[in-house]
């Protein structure tokens, strides 16, 4: 029954996915404004200026979330993007975002370091009537922000034991490896839940486990431990493909190779080995690292009293969870345009 409800929940949120993407310049999607009058969401209309703020970009996947918004602002005319230094300290960041305010600024679109922490600061921009966005990091108030773009953490993880499954099929004895991000974060325990979600819907589990910190160096120290502790292994999954340069460099000084990976994230080095299909990764799943650029989108449509043009409520949605797609050598061309660099 989970996984048929997940299935639900991924076709449901593929199609809110084409509705947020499907508005492009290239793609003049347009949208019903009360009163069945239709126009044109990508025309210039009014001036909607757009504060940014997220995290440092200490890693590829966030560097890829500034990097996707600035470039959507350059696709409006109409769009004015300012954009602060990314940081990690969230006393920094709430004042950031206090100055967003005072300059009074239109929308906000808003990657928290930590959700909790500035809610009330986002409470606040939207008291004093600013549009906030909220991006990836949930706050802790539904009234904190207008709109929520999120990716799927427990779908990524049904997502690649699903995978798993069909690539191990019929072999009841396969052994599952697991290598995680940072096991306190409720991002990390929603991947590996929805790993052994669809694992056990196939009949096999998590064998071996291991956690790193999203980091190269913590990649690599955990693979090497993994391999070592695990002597015959058929399927890895890796949950974040920047802290898998690390591990590519262990699985690479441990000259194995009976073993097939699947990544995490969705960066674009993993891709090309992945379509070269000369390496051990055989698969990555997506977490979009185009986010920030849905963020700006919908700052813009929200200010100017716009729906997103294939959906038929003439408001933008009140929560977008994007979808968790695997990644393989016969679907790679699709998503290397939008892949990150680690």
């Amino acid at each position: 029954m989970q996984l048929k409800r997940t299935a639900l929940l991924f076709a449901a949120s593929a199609l809110v996915l084409t509705a947020c993407t499907g508005n492009t310049p290239e793609n003049q999607g347009g949208g019903n404004q009360g009163g069945g009058v239709k126009v044109t969401n990508d025309e210039p209309g009014k001036k909607v200026v757009i504060g940014f703020s997220a995290p440092a970009a200490d890693h590829g996947w966030m560097a890829a979330i500034t990097d996707a918004a600035k470039k959507e602002a350059g696709k409006y005319s109409d769009v004015e993007l300012r954009v602060v230094e990314g940081t990690n300290d969230p006393n920094l960041q709430i004042s950031q975002v206090e100055t967003f305010i005072n300059d009074k600024v239109d929308a906000i679109v808003l990657l928290p370091f930590d959700g909790a922490a500035l809610t009330p600061v986002a409470l606040k921009a939207m008291k004093a009537g600013i549009t906030v966005i909220n991006v990836d990091r949930q706050f802790d108030s539904p009234f904190a922000a207008r709109s929520t773009v999120l990716g799927d953490n427990y779908g990524m993880g049904v997502s690649a034991g699903t995978y798993v499954c069909e690539r191990l099929k019929g072999k009841a004895d396969a052994v599952v490896a697991e290598i995680a991000g940072i096991d306190s974060l409720p991002l990390t325990q929603d991947r590996s839940k929805g790993f052994a979600d669809a694992l056990n819907g196939c009949g096999l589990k998590v064998n071996n486990r291991v956690a790193a910190e999203f980091t190269v160096e913590s990649g690599e120290k955990a693979a090497a431990n993994l391999l070592q502790a695990a002597r015959k292994i058929d399927a890895i999954w890796n949950h974040d493909d920047d802290q898998g340069v690390g591990v590519a460099a262990a699985v690479k000084n441990s000259g194995r190779s009976e073993f097939f990976m699947v990544g995490g994230a969705g960066s674009a080095n993993v891709m090309r080995e992945i379509k070269a299909d000369n390496g051990p990764h055989k698969a990555t799943v997506i977490y979009p690292s185009t986010q920030g650029a849905d963020g700006i989108r919908l700052a813009r449509l929200a200010v100017q009293e716009k729906s997103l043009g294939d959906l038929v409520e003439v408001e933008i949605p009140r929560e977008v969870q994007l979808y968790a797609p695997v990644v393989t050598k016969d679907n790679v061309d699709r998503y290397l345009p939008t892949a990150f660099e680690s």
